[in-house]
């Protein structure tokens, strides 16, 4: 599979979009190399993990070819990770492309947000082509060539927020954000269903802060709790791709003081543009 980490951002983006704090202004200083946008991850260029406002210019700055997509998983309908309103832009006049059809999964809030989103610029001859899915956790779907394991993360009382096991050809990417640290029963949902994580990919918000038990988000220590479990449960092995994304302005994520935490932690700092195979 091919993965590509088109936006590596937070909510806010970095430098956050109405910030001036110190680190904000150390970034825009650096130039577009150290910019985060929202996150987006793009796999075999058909599938596609969350959609975020960024998607655009995504397409612009690192070429990839949405009229190519035929899945999007969402994990949960924050406007950060699905915006919705780019879909009426699917066909009609706005769009030529190949692939008819686009099948969006995700939780019934993401079919809410769907729909009051496209509500009032939805073309009929658009809408029958872009179809929303709803999905919870603890499933097993079989989405074209991909076999995907859906979890609960540990991120929203209001939405059943998902993480996703995406895998072909027997290999698999291990999506981990936006969540703080999942439940053994979600560790224990993937032993049963025999995944092979060859990538995960780790929220790491908070870098060296740690949020915990109970928090929505991670940092560098939760994400060393988390691959622990892994190895516990023989999910992942020292030939595993460890990968930490969706890092926050507050933060300091510059790619200098990342280099530090990818040395001491034995980890890779995704970055716009990152891109590796397994």
């Amino acid at each position: 599979m091919k993965i590509k980490f088109l936006g590596t951002g937070a909510a806010e983006g970095v430098p956050a979009l109405f910030c001036n704090c110190e680190y904000c202004k150390t970034i825009r200083s650096l130039g577009e190399s150290e910019y985060r946008t929202r996150s987006q991850v793009l796999i075999d260029d058909v599938l596609s993990i969350d959609f975020p406002p960024d998607a655009y210019a995504h397409s612009l700055r690192f070429g990839a070819e949405f009229s190519k997509l035929k899945y999007i998983l969402a994990t949960h309908s924050h406007m950060d990770h699905f915006y919705a309103h780019d879909f009426i832009l699917r066909g009609y006049k706005y769009a030529v492309f190949s692939e008819p059809r686009l099948d969006i999964y995700g939780n019934s809030e993401v079919k809410k947000v769907f729909g009051e989103c496209t509500a009032r610029e939805m073309k009929p001859d658009v809408a029958p082509h872009v179809n929303c899915i709803v999905i919870k956790p603890f499933q097993v779907l079989n989405i074209g060539e991909y076999r995907v394991l859906t979890l609960p993360a540990n991120h929203s009382k209001r939405e059943d927020a998902l993480l996703f096991y995406v895998e072909r050809g027997g290999k698999g990417y291990l999506h981990l954000y936006d969540t703080g640290r999942i439940s053994d029963e979600a560790f224990d949902f993937l032993s049963d269903n025999n995944a092979n994580i060859k990538l995960v990919c780790f929220d790491c918000t908070f870098i060296e802060q740690t949020g915990g038990d109970s928090a929505r988000h991670m940092g560098i220590e939760d994400d060393m709790h988390m691959k622990q479990k892994l190895f516990e449960r023989g999910l992942v092995d020292g030939n595993t791709k460890l990968i930490i994304s969706h890092f926050s302005h507050n933060s300091n994520p510059t790619r200098a003081h990342l280099k530090k935490i990818e040395k001491q932690y034995g980890v890779i700092a995704a970055y716009d543009g990152f891109y590796t195979e397994i």
